[in-house]
Order: C-alpha cells, then structure tokens, then sequence
C-alpha cells in the first residue's frame, strides 16, 4: 500500500530552462496568504515569469517606475509644463510622475502672468505643501510671477514701447501707478499738461506711459505720460542729454509749478530751476512770476545722467546788477526803494532788481515802521560789494545830532 501523502500541501514543480523561466503552481499553507494569482490565470494553472524583465538593481527600478520625487519638500524651486490652464485652477507636471496646483488663493495675485500662461509652456515654481488632500503637490508663482514682470519691464523700457497703467494715488511729487500688480511712479513734470495742475483726474484710469527707469533691487520703475504722448522713446532722450554739456544755454517751456521752482520742458528733457535761480531778488512765489507755458531761456547749471536732468538757473542770464554797485550807490546818497519784507532784525528795501538794502531794526523809530509795498526815502550808510549787502537809514525830517 502507497505511503499517503498530507492532503494539506500541494506539491509544487519548479522547471528551470535557459531563459530562466520558472513555472510555479500556488502554494496553500495554512501558515500562510495565497499568492496572488496573475489576471486571466486561474488558481492553479501554471503561469510564467521572465526574470530578465524584472528589474535587478534599484537604479534599474527607479528608471522603470520614473524615480521617487525624494527631493520635493516645502520650498523647493521646481522646473515644470503647463498641462492645463482654468480660471480656477493651472495644473503643472513637474516631473517624476509628479503634478502640482497652484493655489487658488495666489491666482488672484499672479492672475495676469496665470492668464498668459498656455499648455506645454515651461515654469518654475515653489513648493508650498508636498502633497495636499487631493494628492498634488501645491505649488506658488508669485517669486516667477515678479521676475517676469520686471523682465518684461526692462525689455519694454529697452524698446520704448508704450504700456498701460493705472492710476492709484497721487503722492508728493507724483502719481501712484499699478501694471500687473506692480507699483510705480510718474513724476509730476511726466504727466500732460492739461493734467498736471490736477493729477487726481487720473485716479482709476489707464494711463498710456512709457518706461524711463526700472530697478528690480528697489523695486522701482519710473514712467512718463509726456514721453508717450510725444511717442519720445527713453532711447532718445538720452541720446539727447547726453549732447548737452554744463553753461549750454537752452530754449525751454514752463511745463509746471511748484513752491520750489519751475520745472522746465526741453525738447522733452526735464529740467529745474531751483526757486533761488529764478531771479536775483529774493522770489516768496514762482506763480507769481511765470506760468505754466511761458516760454523761457535758461542756462545748464547740472546734468544727471542717471536720472535724465537738468539743473537750470534763469538768474545767471540776468547781467550782475552788484557790478559797479559803489557808482550807483556811494555811501551818503540818498535813494528811494519799496519796502520788500520784514525782518525780526529789520526791513528790506529793494532799490533796484536784484539790490536790497537793509534798514536795521535799531534805525527805526517806533511807531514810523513803513509798510509793505510803500515808498521809502532813505540813505545809504554803507555798501560791502563781496557780501552783497547795504545798509540804509530812513530819511529824517531833520538830520539827528551826532549823524556823520
């Protein structure tokens, strides 16, 4: 009688050939889990394993199921390929058999660059979370966003294209603007004349600009309406000032006003005169002596190349009036002036343009203090032609004791 065999195990047959094939039967142990039986084979039936498909090295398994993106953690930079783009939603393969999301809480911020963005267009891109809920990782634009944008400012302002922008605020000095979430700034002597007396009618409107002056590391560009209205590019103009030397004299536009001085308009160069080169009396008002359009001639006194400027005078065109002053006004003569503005050491008297005399407090009798705007008869008691200056007496009505 045959030795019967456990009725628990069923015996297994392995067959090795040259193609390392082997044939196996499932293996039931009470011990242990089935194995898995391959789709379309049926407990029991033998089925093939080709060993040379089977990857051998971890390299080999790596390059088999396209790697483990071990190196994704928060704040990694990732290059990736724009998949889709939605208004809600720009999904990115960033490799590895990896995708990402970007927020929908940052898309509001980088909306304009979200918006140019097409399929099978390369980003970079930062993590923000490995992996969310939905198994993407999560990614941020806004670092490439703002590098962009002040590439394509650059690039823009190179060209001399005109832009658009739009008016936030006005500021000292200028305009507030906004392009694609940047800020930037349009000096007051930048916008159009009919405007410039009241640049908050451009709050909330697009302005038409060109780009004078980008600087990422400050985080500032500088734009002009006058330039593209007059379709002058910055090229140009710096081609311009750069043929200008120091002591040039120039033909010029008041183009604004200030309490500081008068900003001139050269063939779209910007220029100042301070409000102490206006003229050579003391000037309280620039407004009270010219107006926006006045056309003026003035003499180059500075050139700021880096920021495209003129520093002007209109006084140093003015012939000296203090040459040959002791001819005019020899100590002990008498001479008749307006009184200009008071003192707390006493009153000005202008005796002519550009020549004040001084009536020192101690000289005037109180309760005769002339006014503002009046004629005064007084005498010159002394002259210092190097410190520009002249003292004056008011004429007495009868000449005081001891007076030499």
């Amino acid at each position: 009688m045959a030795k019967q065999q456990p009725t628990n195990i069923k015996q297994k047959k392995i067959k090795a050939s040259e193609s390392t094939d082997i044939e196996a039967k499932s293996v039931i142990n009470s011990s242990q889990k089935p194995i898995k039986v391959p789709l379309g084979k049926t407990q029991g039936e033998p089925f093939r394993v080709n060993l040379q498909d089977e990857p051998q090295t971890m390299d080999e398994l790596l390059a088999q199921t396209g790697g483990l993106n071990l190196g994704i953690k928060k704040g990694t930079t990732v290059e990736g390929v724009v998949v889709s783009v939605t208004p809600r939603e720009v999904l990115i393969d960033i490799g590895k058999k990896t995708f990402g999301i970007i927020a929908s809480w940052e898309l509001e911020q980088v909306k304009d660059y979200a918006a140019s963005l097409k399929p099978g267009e390369k980003v970079t891109a930062q993590i923000i979370n490995p992996e969310n809920e939905s198994g993407y990782a999560t990614l941020s634009l806004r670092k490439t966003s703002s590098e962009r944008r002040w590439v394509i400012l650059s690039d823009i302002n190179k060209k001399g294209e005109d832009i658009e922008v739009l008016g936030l605020e006005v500021a000292k000095g200028g305009l507030l603007v906004e392009w694609q979430s940047l800020r930037g700034f349009i000096p007051s002597t930048q916008l159009d004349q009919e405007v410039i007396g009241n640049p908050f009618m451009l709050i909330g409107k697009n302005i038409k600009v060109k780009v004078l002056e980008v600087d990422p590391t400050l985080n500032r560009f500088v734009l002009s309406q006058k330039a593209a209205t007059l379709g002058i590019s910055p090229a140009v103009l710096k081609d311009k000032i750069n043929k200008i030397k120091q002591d040039d004299i120039l033909k010029g536009v008041v183009s604004g006003i200030a309490h500081f001085g008068l900003f001139v308009d050269i063939d779209g160069l910007e220029g100042l005169v301070h409000i102490s080169e206006i003229a050579l009396e003391k000037v309280e008002n620039p407004a009270s002596l010219f107006k926006t359009g006045d056309k003026v001639e003035v003499v180059v006194l500075d050139i700021n190349l880096d920021e495209g400027k003129l520093n002007l005078s209109l006084k140093r065109l003015t012939p000296d009036p203090w040459k040959n002053i002791l001819e005019r006004f020899p100590p002990d003569s008498q001479v008749s002036g307006i009184a200009m503005r008071v003192a707390p050491y006493g009153i000005f008297v202008k005796l002519e343009p550009g020549i004040e005399g001084l009536i020192h407090i101690s000289k005037i009798t109180a309760g005769s203090e002339p006014k503002i705007g009046e004629k005064v008869e007084c005498i010159v008691e002394k002259v210092d032609p190097l410190k520009r200056k002249i003292s004056l007496t008011i004429v007495p009505h009868a000449k005081p004791i001891g007076y030499r």
